[in-house]
């Protein structure tokens, strides 16, 4: 899938147009359309999160801001769910991330085919199931929102736990650990 634009990504910038018409892309009612935004940006930033990324967030935008360029040459002719693209660039942004980092020497980086992403995905799902409704709703406040707001949004929700800023990370860090085992007995039952 080639998620490239004839223009540069440093000159992109997302405008309002875009993104209406993004919206527009994913259902022709603006309320059910963002909705649907938040829900594809909340589950890339699980499959981000659950695969060790460090900036679960940033990726997800990055996909996102991908899918926006390349909008104009596929919303007339893509067919099926307008998810399934996300995630197929998601692929290609999390095989970018693995490059740009630092591997061990014993451990090289092979790429995951389509099908693999689709398990882990659907592992995650099973596994965010699992959770207590409480814990779910943690994890997913945890790890939504960007910059300033993310960090108003975290400092919010150890207020209204009651419990330090730094007990609420130990809490989220527990939570993924949790999810990242889950997910990788699921992946290991669907192989087996």
């Amino acid at each position: 899938m080639d998620t490239s634009s004839p223009q540069s990504k440093k000159e992109w910038l997302l405008t309002q147009e875009a993104f209406d018409e993004l919206l527009g892309w994913l259902n022709p009612d603006r309320e059910q359309a963002g909705s649907r935004y938040e829900q594809i940006r909340l589950r890339l930033i699980k499959i981000f999160a659950c695969r060790g990324c460090v900036e679960p967030e940033e990726l997800a935008d990055e996909t996102i801001n991908r899918v926006i360029r390349k909008l104009p040459e596929i919303k007339e002719t893509y067919e099926g769910d307008p998810a399934l693209y996300f995630y197929g660039v998601a692929q290609k942004v999390h095989l970018e991330y693995t490059r740009r980092k630092p591997i061990p020497a014993d451990l090289p980086s092979q790429p995951e085919p389509r099908a693999e992403v689709e398990r882990e995905y659907e592992c995650l799902e099973r596994c965010m199931q699992k959770l207590t409704p409480e814990n779910r709703e943690f994890v997913i406040r945890y790890y939504q929102d960007e910059k300033r707001a993310k960090i108003d949004n975290r400092r919010e929700l150890a207020e209204r736990l009651g419990i330090a800023l730094n007990a609420v990370r130990i809490r989220a860090h527990r939570i993924r650990a949790t999810l990242h085992e889950c997910v990788r007995q699921c992946l290991g039952e669907a192989s087996g």
